[in-house]
């Protein structure tokens, strides 16, 4: 009976682990649009990293974090991610992407 509780919470300590995020792929060229609190703004897929209001950054997150001076994902701020479309309706933006 022992064993038999030791294995069911195994397996359930197994299946409840944390599922790696797949990583998100971007052709160079493609340009990604975000409203953010009435400013519409635009980032430029490149080899090594993106381009955002004039200045070059090896992440999404960093122009997240530059656009709204808060901690976001920038695959979720930028519509990239499951759960994007509630967090942006809670702040009050729009999100579109070309």
């Amino acid at each position: 009976m022992l064993r038999k509780l030791e294995r069911s919470i195994g397996e359930t300590t197994i299946s409840d682990a944390p599922k790696p995020v797949p990583q998100i792929s971007l052709k160079t060229g493609t340009r990604l649009v975000r409203e953010w609190r009435g400013i519409t703004h635009t980032v430029l897929v490149e080899a090594q990293g993106f381009e955002w209001n004039g200045g070059r950054y090896r992440s999404l997150t960093l122009i997240a974090r530059e656009i709204t001076g808060a901690h976001w994902s920038g695959p979720r701020f930028f519509g990239l991610r499951k759960g994007a479309a509630q967090a942006m309706e809670r702040e009050g933006g729009e999100h579109a992407q070309a």
